[in-house]
């Protein structure tokens, strides 16, 4: 496991917004960013899953949330604007992002791969963060040190028979997070990352996994000190890098 322990204060007064925020690795993510100060922008598909993280994070007493309720798959362009307008009036900036929100798509062979399935999984895992963090940008360039997280994989580093889509928009994703890190390295204060979670109890995984006895992995709150570390200011530099939570 990556050995971090985050100061309770890291992220005061921060202005945090995550993907697939209603469930899994985004559920645990948000809480924690939360519990350690965050003003967190709760962003996913499904507004009764992001309802009930919004309730947790108030009852614990942490910073009040937003909600943004948002389908990836379909969102366009101006949907991304609506969203920067709206955290523009409501917060004037933003500190960091977290993509987390992927699909799976099917485990197949490229041969056999249903070309709408595989538009659906690009679209979610690599067009959205691309849209949505170029659109962010000028909010991310008035915080004093913002740090853009991309979620990778091990199938995204080295390629595996049936993983398709998944993975390929994986590797896409480290490229993307690769190119941003370059650009940005000596005009912007903006440091860009990639976190491979590893094999986490998530329904993606069952999904992907059906077989595998879910106790026999990490829950998703094990794997958060590297989630904290990236967003808070002991990571300031740390640019470019694909690290593994696990």
């Amino acid at each position: 496991m990556f050995d971090y322990q985050a100061p309770e204060n890291l992220l005061q007064d921060r202005i945090i917004l995550v993907t697939g925020a209603g469930a899994g690795i985004g559920r645990a993510a948000a809480k924690a960013y939360a519990a350690h100060g965050a003003t967190v922008i709760l962003l996913g598909r499904t507004l009764e899953k992001l309802e009930q993280v919004y309730d947790e994070i108030e009852a614990a007493g942490h910073p009040q949330p937003a909600l943004v309720p948002l389908n990836l798959e379909s969102a366009q362009e101006h949907d991304y604007i609506e969203l920067a307008n709206t955290l523009e009036q409501e917060f004037g900036r933003l500190d960091g992002i977290l993509h987390n929100a992927s699909l799976l798509g099917v485990r197949t062979t490229i041969e056999s791969y249903d070309p709408v399935i595989w538009q659906q999984v690009m679209q979610v895992n690599l067009n959205a963060p691309f849209m949505m963090t170029q659109i962010l940008m000028p909010l991310l360039e008035r915080s004093n040190h913002a740090s853009i997280v991309f979620t990778s994989s091990s199938v995204g580093r080295k390629a595996k028979a049936y993983w398709g889509a998944y993975g390929i928009s994986k590797f896409a994703t480290e490229g993307l997070m690769q190119t941003l890190a370059d650009e940005l390295e000596s005009v912007s204060k903006i440091r860009t990352n990639c976190i491979n979670p590893g094999a986490t109890r998530t329904q993606m995984r069952a999904d992907a996994y059906p077989a595998e006895n879910p106790a026999s992995v990490k829950s998703a709150e094990e794997i958060m000190p590297l989630y904290l570390y990236l967003m808070g200011d002991d990571s300031l530099e740390v640019n470019g890098q694909s690290l593994d939570a696990q």
